[in-house]
């Protein structure tokens, strides 16, 4: 494992268990917790291997295909086959009566193998945590692990085993409506946050599934399932160290990505997956492919028909097969017709039966239906919610500090349909278990503000999705007989994840239409950006009073949102992806490489655009507080340092006016000379440090060198000595610098 790698890792490990500075209290833990899921070792693991040798003597060839195919709850699906041993998991089961079905079939199958039972169980089950890319704003580590914790627990409840998570993705481009299921646009917070959301769902009770190996964040031009080209300096700087992070964190089981990779489908890409996934690596669990992608790769123009694509998907090291039903249909025949060695299956089915043991699904006892009830929508988990959303909450603008409400605020009106319902889809929607309601945006605040401040609302859209315009004349009389207009925009039900990339990301016409109408009632108006991904702000910005930024917060959402508009809380979220000025700008990144023209005099032939500014709106890493934060005296511990060695350092923070609050302190890396030209700046440290009203805080970092490398053509490590710039601050502008030497 590369020198930065453990760090990483242990970096993550311990962010997860150690709270920042006077961060709220974790809530408490349930008295019954379910089993954590984790590899075995030493011994143990020995006799695991001793036990998969036993089983696999005993299978027949049909037995060992049925343990590579991965079946889902539909119209096709047949619950005999698993009693047939036709199948070794399970997926999109959330009734808790049809998974006891399962593992009844299961238990009276010839072998009595359990089945693993998945799904999407990204950001919740009943009770919903922020969106992945909303958990990476809180820019904390130890929030992110307590969401999948939660997360993993509630699906746990249903009998759920397995979810197709954490999705470690990287994009620089917000065109990709799957953004919001990863971390964003940098590396090293994303590889931290790998780890951790890895650790989270495991102590959760669920096996985990590191996706989409690899590139698919790439997507040309944003749209879903488009090629991607990657040079192989840039997959092991960039794409990679996500995925080696929740490696060395434990994850069971790794899933190829759906697009294709400089012209080779993830599917089918034997160097990727056979050779260096599991071969230089050293991954020991299976590898699943995503949705039909075996099926997949005749589309992709790589096989000639169902049979070919086996050959060609399970000879890249493909061990299960999701719901393309090729493996059932074809891979028996191809072991008998000496196509493919039963020798190469064999080392598949170990590798599925080896997740299970180390699962304990052999072991564990039947699944108990009462624990969906009991543990669904607990107290707990809510808390868990709102304590996670708190710190997701990103303030970009605050116009003369009109958040939070002042005392002459008398009445708030709350404008838009995503503020007022309380229609939330979840998992729990058709299956007969208890519903979690998420507080309106206006009752939030109501229970806050008390009878002194009237709140009213108007939701203005046709629907709680906001796709149409509805009573935009009633929305902009019940701003006018206000003191303040909370305007609440974006993109809700089929708007977001896979499959909804956009071509511009401004606010739809009839959204910007009603918000202009408001903001012509001269009203101060606050607007709160309910999105899954950045969206261009520009045609309003200078216009409103105030802009929160919301990546879908979940159930407590709303709550968390109410307590920064009236200063209960103060904001502490960051930008964990770039805004553009103009969807032109898309992709847009702050750790771009320099040019040979940068943009210094806004001469025409210096790198630029002729009709816009080629900065950010915000940067990333960017998020204001009630609190006005400075930074001063950075130092380092020396002038120069050994590649073998640290960089380390301190800088002290202060909070030079307004209440207690929290800021990020990130340090910022660039290396000046080398072999080839290298980013102009990388985040390299963070730390979320609570600082009490007019405190100070002196917080001191540490950079291994060997982080500071890049991978060269062939895939090599370098650490090159020389120069090194460092920049702290609370974004990736950061203007606080010194310089460090790297030594032989």
């Amino acid at each position: 494992m590369p020198i930065a790698v453990r760090w990483l890792l242990a970096a993550a490990l311990l962010l997860a268990v150690t709270p920042a500075s006077a961060q709220t209290p974790a809530p408490p833990v349930p008295a019954a917790p379910p089993v954590p899921r984790a590899w075995k070792t030493g011994d143990e693991a020995a006799a695991i291997e001793r036990r998969i040798d036993d089983l696999i003597a005993r299978m027949t060839l049909e037995e060992k295909v049925g343990q590579l195919n991965l079946w889902g709850r539909g119209d096709e699906f047949r619950m005999e086959w698993v009693e047939q041993g036709r199948t070794g998991a399970v997926m999109n089961f959330v009734t808790p009566s049809e998974i006891v079905a399962v593992q009844q079939h299961a238990a009276r199958s010839r072998l009595r193998i359990p089945p693993i039972i998945a799904l999407d169980a990204i950001n919740g089950f009943a009770t919903y945590m922020p969106q992945p890319l909303g958990q990476a704003a809180t820019f904390n580590p130890r929030l992110v692990e307590l969401a999948s914790y939660w997360s993993a627990r509630e699906a746990r409840a249903v009998g759920i085993n397995w979810t197709f998570a954490p999705m470690i993705d990287m994009t620089r481009d917000a065109r990709w409506g799957r953004v919001m299921e990863g971390a964003g646009e940098d590396v090293h917070l994303a590889s931290i946050l790998a780890a951790v959301r890895t650790i989270g769902y495991h102590r959760g009770g669920l096996a985990t599934s590191a996706k989409h190996y690899i590139g698919y964040g790439e997507a040309e031009s944003g749209r879903d399932y488009n090629s991607v080209w990657i040079p192989v300096s840039k997959l092991w700087d960039y794409h990679m160290p996500p995925f080696q992070a929740s490696l060395a964190a434990g994850v069971f089981t790794v899933m190829t990505s759906l697009s294709a990779m400089n012209g080779i489908a993830s599917t089918a890409d034997r160097h990727l997956v056979a050779d260096l996934l599991k071969g230089q690596l050293g991954f020991r669990g299976f590898v699943v492919s995503d949705f039909e992608s075996v099926k997949e790769l005749i589309a992709h123009g790589q096989a000639a028909d169902g049979s070919d694509a086996v050959r060609r998907a399970f000879g890249a090291g493909i061990d299960m097969d999701m719901m393309a039903g090729l493996y059932d249909a074809h891979l028996a025949r191809l072991v008998r017709d000496g196509a493919i060695p039963e020798a190469a299956v064999n080392d598949s089915v170990r590798r599925v039966l080896r997740v299970k043991m180390h699962m304990g699904l052999f072991e564990e006892a039947p699944y108990d239906p009462a624990l969906a009830r009991r543990d669904l929508g607990t107290a707990e988990a809510r808390a868990a919610s709102l304590e996670v959303a708190r710190e997701a909450v990103i303030l970009l603008r605050n116009e003369r500090g009109i958040l939070p409400f002042k005392p002459s605020v008398r009445s708030v009106a709350v404008i838009g349909s995503l503020a007022t319902h309380q229609a939330d889809w979840q998992y729990t929607e058709n299956a007969g278990l208890p519903r979690v309601i998420s507080p309106r945006l206006t009752d939030a605040l109501a229970a806050i503000l008390g009878s002194r401040v009237r709140v009213t609302s108007a939701p203005a859209f046709a629907t709680h999705c906001s796709l149409a315009a509805g009573d935009t004349a009633g929305a902009v009389a019940t701003a006018r007989a206000a003191d303040v207009a909370v305007v609440m925009l974006g993109e809700d039900c089929e708007q977001y994840g896979e499959g909804t990339s956009r071509a511009h990301l401004d606010l739809p016409a009839h959204q910007q239409a009603l918000l202009d109408a408001v903001i012509a009632t001269g009203k101060p108006v606050v607007v709160i950006m309910h999105t899954s991904r950045p969206f261009v702000l520009t045609r309003f910005i200078d216009r409103v009073a105030a802009v929160i930024q919301a990546f879908h917060l979940g159930t407590e959402g709303r709550t968390a949102i109410a307590e920064v508009l009236t200063g209960r809380t103060n904001p502490s979220g960051k930008l964990p992806m770039t805004f553009p000025r103009a969807t032109g700008q898309v992709p847009i990144y702050y750790d771009r490489l320099p040019t040979g023209r940068p943009r210094i005099k806004n001469f025409r032939y210096e790198t630029g655009y002729l009709d816009e500014s080629m900065e950010p709106l915000f940067p990333f890493g960017f998020g204001l507080s009630f609190s006005r934060f400075s930074f001063d005296q950075l130092a380092l511990a020396s002038a120069s340092v050994p590649r073998s060695g640290t960089v380390a350092g301190s800088v002290r923070l202060t909070n030079a006016a307004g209440p207690a609050g929290q800021e990020v302190v990130q340090v910022y890396v660039r290396q000046r000379v080398g072999e080839r030209s290298r980013p102009v700046r990388q985040l390299k440290f963070f730390q979320k440090v609570a600082v009490a009203a007019g405190g100070t805080q002196t917080v001191s970092f540490s950079i291994p060198v060997q982080s500071l490398g890049y991978h060269d053509d062939a895939g090599r490590y370098v650490v090159e000595p020389g120069t090194y710039d460092i920049f702290v601050g609370g974004d990736s502008n950061a203007a606080l610098t010194a310089s460090i030497t790297v030594t032989e």
